[in-house]
């Protein structure tokens, strides 16, 4: 390592034996700030405060088994090995399309307990889930992963950015592309505009849809950039697959749904 430079420290806090992580945190925090978001606004679209208390209670939790059973899958000949590693989730390895799968599968059973539309709470949902990404991929920045491919300092610097980030892109003798935060500013322009686009009072399920077809664009280009991709093939990186299957799928459902008389309700709505 360069002469000076010092990766920050994992660790937030210790407590004896007890280890809080900084990736935990983070994960947290864009949790609580888009749960925040989203109570706030369920109450607007005239839903009871406590609902999105009640999604969150369950779709966290599995969101959290299905974004580490996803990355263990595609990585199972490590884990296969390792078992003992698989519940280390401090240590990164939380993917977000088996999250979202999780907790989206989640939020219909939950819907269709409660007898509210799926598509109104997806709606709700979208601008906290995206800003959720944006704060959460910090996380990988502290734990100095989901980077790309090697550059040099004076790349980095001409990207403006400050000497904390560039020092902890300095990794084992190599600078690399910081893609962490190319999603996580691509995520938060998607937050401002689905903030922006509620007043545009889209059909019912449109904003969710939108949100899928904003991220998985970005992702795709993204992830091209990453060396740490999960594989499907030699040559096939299951994000970008993934990520070209969701639009193709959130485009289709967004017609299908408009020529089939499917989304009369708009997102103003204050109906169930």
């Amino acid at each position: 390592m360069e002469e000076g430079l010092r990766p920050l420290d994992p660790i937030f806090l210790e407590l004896g034996p007890l280890q809080i992580h900084w990736y935990g945190v983070i994960i947290g925090v864009g949790a609580l700030l888009g749960l925040l978001l989203a109570v706030r606004e369920s109450e607007r679209r005239g839903l009871h405060k406590d609902t999105f208390v009640d999604v969150v209670l369950f779709a966290i939790p599995m969101a959290i088994i299905g974004a580490r059973a996803y990355y263990v899958i595609f990585q199972w000949d490590y884990y296969s090995q390792n078992p003992g590693d698989i519940i280390k989730i401090w240590n990164g390895g939380l993917a977000i399309h088996g999250g979202l799968i999780a907790a989206l599968i989640t939020g219909a059973i939950f819907a269709r307990v409660k007898k509210i539309s799926f598509w109104k709470l997806a709606d709700i949902a979208a601008p906290s889930i995206i800003l959720g990404q944006a704060i959460g991929r910090w996380g990988n920045f502290i734990n100095q992963e989901a980077h790309g491919g090697p550059v040099t300092r004076e790349f980095l610097e001409g990207l403006l950015l400050p000497d904390f980030i560039v020092n902890q892109m300095y990794i084992n003798g190599q600078y690399y592309h910081p893609t962490f935060l190319y999603e996580s500013l691509w995520n938060l322009v998607g937050f401002i505009g689905l903030l922006l686009l509620r007043k545009a009072n889209f059909r019912r399920g449109e904003l969710f849809l939108t949100y899928v077809i904003w991220y998985s664009v970005g992702r795709f280009f993204i992830e091209g950039l990453r060396t740490d991709s999960l594989m499907l093939t030699e040559y096939l990186r299951v994000a970008q697959v993934i990520s070209i299957v969701l639009v193709i799928i959130a485009v289709a459902t967004l017609i299908y749904r408009r020529v089939a008389g499917y989304s009369k309700e708009r997102y103003l709505d204050t109906s169930k």
